[in-house]
């Protein structure tokens, strides 16, 4: 059956009503899926329902393929099976792009496929517009996150992909559940912009008249669950940071969080190692992956435990020469980056800790493709982090890098509410100067706090860096059914 015009199609529709055929059917009794019906269900009668995606007449007998969610089957209409009035209505009325059920015993052609004879049909919804036939391998990608359903119609690939993100989520929600965490929702929206370093989208709550802001991370009232008793927390959290658009960034992504109370960062290193290496291989089969990298050519990489881990200091000394610790405030670490003639966007916007960040990203992380824990970074970066008690000038912190990319980010929790105020005090003071990515201050966290806290370790995962990552995705918006996009030009 060749393409038709959306005229043609509304013609059949007309055609269906004199026919007194219901055109867009209210259910239909689905028995089986596409994919169960295999060689071991020969002879069996058998009930599907999909869209139409091939269909070719031959006279007294036509092959058609029917779709659904779980793949396709391959379905025929004989002259002999139906009788001549019924078989005359299928062609008349069908179109590709339509929705059918149909009812029949399995059997194979001669040519060896499996196929179901169709001894009854139901017409279940009329498309009206023809499905593309040049969408398979489509390189405008902005054309596939518009119109994300017919590359899931058109691309077994994408269709797999999602269920894959699907299938991780799953994963990592059971290995929390058999490790004694509960998992909670905390609100979106919000007083106080805090929980990272991010700028926030900010909306207006009509019933109270007050300006509030969207999460950039639930971080802060998970912590004040651990305050009110929960030991093992976690959350599949919504976020949004107002930020500018690249591969590796999103403004509206999925975070997990967890907390675990009378853990220190390490204990959550050897977690999130155990964890990951646990899942991908119940998913992948293997730890050893091909990956995209930042150049879109595959790489080997090994998740196998246990993963390498480095120092912050030592990897910027080893990367670009600059010790940080022999610059303790801004201004004379602008100068040294500027005299290494390192490019950093508004650096002389920032404070001392995103100018650091600003650093590693431009000389370190993009040469970091094996799975890496990042430890002992600066405290200027990790205003809720805990100072650690051999050197001051750091915090108990690790990252994991994969490929160029943060994967995740952890932490021994802050439980010091003293020491909370004075950072507090410091962000506000960096955002005054200019800084529109330092954390606020949030006065209702610190009263919590107050109240005594246990010690603490707290973790964050993005979920479409992972997916992207395990996927082989170049971009964040491959791994996200409905990406926002600019709304088109009315024409």
């Amino acid at each position: 059956m060749t393409s038709s015009s959306k005229e043609e199609r509304l013609k059949k529709l007309k055609l269906l009503k004199a026919k007194k055929i219901q055109a867009f059917a209210d259910k239909f009794d689905k028995k089986n899926n596409a994919a169960d019906i295999t060689e071991k269900m020969m002879d069996k009668k058998v009930k599907v329902a999909g869209r139409l995606m091939l269909f070719r007449d031959m006279g007294k007998l036509t092959f058609a393929h029917i779709q659904d969610f779980s793949g396709r089957i391959q379905i025929v209409f004989k002259v002999d099976e139906l009788g001549k009035d019924k078989y005359k209505e299928v062609l008349q009325i069908i179109n590709i792009g339509d929705f059918i059920g149909v009812e029949g015993p399995v059997f194979k052609t001669k040519k060896g496929e499996i196929s179901i004879l169709v001894k009854k049909y139901k017409f279940l919804s009329k498309s009206l517009r023809d499905l593309p036939e040049k969408w398979h391998g489509l390189k405008n990608r902005e054309l596939l996150y518009r119109q994300r359903y017919l590359d899931l119609i058109m691309n077994e690939e994408t269709k797999e992909r999602f269920k894959f993100r699907s299938d991780l989520l799953q994963e990592l929600r059971d290995f929390y559940k058999k490790n004694n965490f509960e998992e909670v929702e905390t609100s979106v929206l919000n007083n106080s912009a805090s929980g990272a370093l991010a700028t926030p989208f900010i909306t207006h709550h009509n019933a109270l008249d007050t300006d509030v802001y969207l999460r950039i991370a639930p971080e802060i009232q998970l912590k004040e669950l651990v305050i009110g008793g929960y030991e093992k927390v976690f959350e599949v959290a919504k976020v949004f940071r107002n930020e500018g658009i690249d591969p590796s960034h999103l403004q509206e992504f999925t975070m997990i969080e967890h907390y675990a109370a009378y853990w220190d960062y390490e204990d959550n290193m050897k977690f999130t190692e155990k964890m990951l290496t646990s899942v991908i291989k119940k998913l992948k089969g293997t730890l050893k992956l091909k990956i995209l990298n930042r150049d879109e050519k595959l790489v080997d990489v090994d998740f196998t435990a246990p993963w390498e881990v480095v120092s912050f200091r030592e990897l910027l000394k080893k990367d670009c020469g600059i010790d940080i610790d022999k610059f303790e405030n801004a201004d004379d670490l602008r100068k040294e980056i500027k005299k290494k003639k390192i490019n950093i966007e508004d650096i002389d916007k920032l404070g001392r800790g995103n100018l650091i960040d600003a650093l590693y990203k431009a000389v370190s992380r993009p040469n970091i493709i094996k799975p890496t824990f990042l430890i002992n970074h600066p405290i200027d970066l990790s205003p809720l982090a805990r100072k650690n008690d051999r050197n001051r000038m750091v915090v108990d912190r690790f990252q994991l890098i994969v490929n160029g990319w943060e994967i995740l980010n952890a932490y021994s929790e802050l439980i010091d509410s003293v020491d909370q105020q004075k950072r507090f005090d410091e962000q506000m003071k960096a955002r005054q100067a200019g800084d529109k990515e330092a954390m606020q201050k949030d006065e209702e966290f610190v009263k919590a706090m107050e109240y005594g806290m246990p010690p603490t370790s707290g973790w964050g995962m993005g979920v479409e860096r992972l997916v992207a990552l395990l996927t082989q995705q170049p971009n964040l918006r491959d791994v996200v059914l409905f990406p926002l996009m600019r709304p088109e030009e009315k024409k």
